[in-house]
């Protein structure tokens, strides 16, 4: 066990702290980057790990990369991976602005392998996190606990690992190998398909009416051979995202100091009228590939695999099957005719989206520095008090004060800049009052003080 000092400890190596990696390494401090961390929970970098499908192409543009909206001639550009990698021409030969999700992936892979200054560590897993507090009750940094035992100890903290999944209570009581939420499917699909019964194939049940959901659907017919799948869902039916280029001005970087200057009724409101761009909503090619296959499976006297809009599963249950083992019971409501029907099936994909309240970690640890609420100022700060020396920044869960682009890529780049920014003007004006965390002191001051 050990104790490691930096400047600013990033949790998660997804595309937030990668593209903050980038802006620490451009931002002309090596100082400052050579003091930065991220630790990441697996042994590599993957971008949606649980749903890397070979065909799942990304709905955003490859120039909203990392870096390119803030300096489109850096080094770190997706375009730069391409031509590293001799793969420039076959992709422009593709005429797409939207890359396969693996290919994203890969990218941000060779990014982390690219940083000079920035060190991420991998298979290091967040544990509890502690502020670190001076004798006047004012936060100087934090301490994160890993697995192994080790601490790690910065003035800064960065969480960018996104947000729990959401798992309704509906199916709380099913045991947890027939309950696959779509952030695991990857991991677990091969598992799982091995809970059919001899002689006769998966039977698998997808709930949710949105891009997962439908990805989790598809890739089914493919990693369960011989299943037909059933899909389920509240909504009348599977939809695109409604999306149009004036809409799609919101998702401009620009956008978010207009989102954050609202009221909170106006932020609310435009939060609501935006929701079907990027939720309950799927790409436009990939329903109609889903569409042409149903039709496929009907027009060759296949098993049909069962798509049903205003569809609510309001039970589940784990019983004997017929023929021995066992299986779950599903309880689902026909909102049509308010009639109730029994399903039966082997397991059960979760399409349900992600929790959207504050994550778990972050709870915990505001709840430790006793913050009766989580303010996040226009550069994602936390408002931890007048004369706190430690900051706290929060990537990707923002969307109620920077709107919904908050959760997604569009904004990475110009993201990265206000916070490298805000991280440098504070310290600034940290070695003007003459202040500073003491790596010493802050060994001394893991425990919240009473």
């Amino acid at each position: 066990m050990s104790v490691h000092d930096v400047e600013i400890v990033m949790i998660g190596a997804g595309p937030s702290n990668l593209a903050l990696a980038v802006a620490l390494e451009e931002c002309g401090s090596p100082e400052l980057a050579a003091g930065a961390l991220v630790i990441e929970q697996y042994d590599d970098v993957k971008w949606q790990r649980n749903l890397l499908l070979p065909w799942a192409r990304s709905q955003v543009s490859y120039v909203k990369d990392l870096v390119t909206l803030r300096n489109p001639r850096s080094r770190f550009s997706f375009l730069n991976f391409l031509h590293e990698r001799g793969e420039l021409d076959e992709f422009v030969n593709l005429s797409t602005f939207n890359p396969y999700r693996w290919q994203l992936s890969a990218y941000q892979q060779w990014v982390a392998d690219s940083l000079e200054h920035v060190q991420v560590r991998y298979g290091a897993r967040a544990g509890d996190i502690l502020p670190i507090f001076a004798e006047d009750a004012t936060v100087l940094g934090f301490a994160v606990s890993l697995a192994n035992g080790d601490t790690v100890i910065g003035r800064d903290l960065v969480i960018g690992a996104g947000r729990d999944a959401s798992v309704p209570d509906v199916f709380a009581g099913l045991p947890a190998e027939r309950v696959v939420h779509s952030s695991q499917y990857g991991g677990r699909v091969a598992a799982v398909n091995r809970l059919a019964q001899p002689g006769r194939p998966l039977r698998p049940v997808v709930v949710g009416g949105a891009q997962s959901a439908a990805e989790m659907f598809m890739a089914l017919h493919q990693d369960a051979p011989g299943s037909s799948p059933a899909m389920f869902m509240r909504s009348i039916g599977l939809k695109d995202y409604q999306t149009s280029k004036f809409v799609n001005a919101l998702f401009f970087p620009s956008f978010v100091d207009e989102f954050f200057a609202m009221s909170e009724p106006t932020r609310a409101r435009v939060l609501e009228e935006m929701r079907l761009t990027n939720y309950a909503g799927l790409a436009a090619p990939f329903l109609d590939e889903l569409y042409t296959m149903v039709y496929r499976q009907k027009m060759l006297g296949q098993p049909v695999s069962a798509i049903r809009g205003l569809t609510d599963v309001v039970g589940a249950r784990l019983e004997a099957a017929p023929g021995g083992g066992e299986e779950v019971v599903l309880e689902v409501l026909d909102l049509r005719c308010e009639r109730v029907e029994e399903v039966r099936c082997d397991a059960v994909f979760l399409g349900t989206g992600y929790d959207l309240r504050m994550p778990a970690m972050v709870r915990r640890l505001t709840e430790a520095m006793r913050l009766p609420e989580v303010t996040v100022n226009r550069n994602y700060r936390v408002d931890l008090g007048a004369g706190a020396r430690g900051g706290l920044y929060l990537q990707g869960v923002n969307e109620a004060t920077h709107g919904i682009s908050d959760s997604l890529i569009s904004v990475l780049a110009h993201r990265s800049a206000d916070i490298v920014g805000d991280v440098l003007q504070r310290r600034a004006d940290s070695e003007t009052a003459g202040a500073g965390v003491e790596a010493a002191a802050a060994r001394a001051r893991l425990a919240v003080p009473a």
